[in-house]
């Protein structure tokens, strides 16, 4: 059957392309270049009941009309993004590359990825010229993992092209899949909406997380500041304070060899690293003040994964929070919904299945992720001691960050 749309990667941000053109009835075909990205049997049959497939044979890219690079960009031993997976995919895609193709890069990637880096690899293996025999653009993904409000039907999607009839050639494929096209003035320009999008998430987590622990100097409750502050109805957006930062489009991992450092954005990684110590110091703190050292300590650790209602385990602080206790002698355990099974320091961690039971028969239970099904009220009650690090318990029913 022939395809529209081929997406090269199915990871984070690949499968919700996918699945968001195959529901729209675009006929879609996924593309791994590495090893098959895992999907569960629900979703590829729902998938494939809506004219998606997966492809094998790297032919097949050369019989679509739009080809979507979602190759991942994992951080490198030296901190900078590494390309190898997007360089893979163009070089697959380029052999089969036909005139007329429109081909959109959605990696996070540095300003200036997609002109020099990826338009080379594309021309010289194909023999074709970008913005001339093929459309070429970037679009930075706006994929919100578990966000019911915002899907990619009504969250606009920014496209910049090589040339401008780059652009309106990616903008007319987007137009099927959301109500609103944003138009940039180049690919640098998309790209750097990414870079501005991160870091602004990240250093205003970063002031929130700073004026948590200067609110619990000064006995102040920056839960209640918070709900009062954000009635304003101009010049100020809500932001809330958490054990860490987790997710994939992490600010450092935009910082490229041509981009310079933003000194903003390094301090607020600083003060967003220190969130899982001071989550430690807190904890011991606690313990201390009823009796007990963090030494051969019970510890319940409620919610793993980086965002609530959600099973991806990226960037999560909880893992370098369950290293720290249990370099300090704690005995931890943990409970997660969406995480069968979770291992520390190449041990298994103890999973609990009778949440009350084990929330009453630990020192600290420290909640670390929000999940809908928690019932914060009950749990409240029945543990010892509860460190909430989401202000997502009724007030005064626990110790809050």
């Amino acid at each position: 059957m022939p395809a529209d749309l081929a997406v090269i990667g199915l990871g984070q941000l690949g499968l919700p392309l996918a699945r968001a053109a195959a529901t729209t009835g675009i006929p879609t075909l996924g593309y791994e270049c590495g090893d098959p990205a895992p999907l569960a049997a629900a979703d590829l049959r729902r998938m494939l009941s809506t004219g998606f497939r997966r492809a094998t044979n790297p032919a097949e890219l050369g019989r679509v009309r739009t080809a979507v690079i979602c190759a991942p960009t994992p951080r490198g031993a030296d901190g900078t993004l590494d390309l190898g997976q997007v360089a893979s995919a163009a070089r697959t895609l380029a052999a089969h590359l036909r005139p007329h193709t429109t081909v959109i890069l959605e990696s996070p990637v540095y300003p200036g990825t997609t002109e020099e880096f990826l338009r080379p690899l594309l021309e010289e293996g194909s023999g074709l010229r970008a913005g001339r025999d093929f459309h070429l653009a970037y679009s930075p993904s706006r994929v919100d993992p578990g966000n019911r409000d915002h899907g990619p039907a009504n969250t606009p999607k920014v496209i910049g092209g090589l040339t401008p009839a780059c652009t309106e050639s990616a903008a007319a494929f987007y137009g099927r899949l959301t109500d609103k096209v944003v138009r940039a003035r180049g690919p640098r320009e998309a790209e750097t909406v990414q870079l501005l999008e991160t870091n602004y998430r990240h250093v205003n987590i970063a002031l929130v997380n700073e004026m948590a622990v200067l609110c619990h100097d000064l006995g102040v409750d920056l839960w209640d500041v918070i709900r009062c502050a954000e009635t304003k109805p101009f010049g100020f957006q809500a932001f809330r304070p958490g054990p860490g930062v987790g997710g994939h489009a992490v600010p450092r991992d935009l910082a490229g060899p041509r981009t310079r450092a933003l000194r903003m954005v390094e301090l607020a990684q600083q003060v967003n690293d220190h969130m899982p110590r001071y989550v430690i110091q807190r904890a011991a703190t606690l313990l201390n003040e009823h009796g007990k050292s963090a030494r051969g300590a019970r510890v319940l650790l409620l919610g793993v994964t980086y965002k609530a209602d959600h099973a991806d385990q990226q960037g999560s602080p909880a893992r370098e929070i369950a290293t720290r206790l249990m370099e300090l002698g704690a005995a931890v355990s943990y409970h997660d919904p969406h995480v069968p099974s979770w291992s520390i320091l190449d041990r298994p961690v103890p999973r609990v299945d009778s949440l009350y039971e084990a929330a009453a028969d630990a020192d600290l239970t420290i909640l670390l992720q929000q999940h809908r099904t928690y019932d914060l009220q009950g749990l409240s009650v029945k543990a010892q001691l509860l460190l909430d690090t989401r202000g997502a318990t009724p007030t005064g029913a626990a110790h809050r960050l």
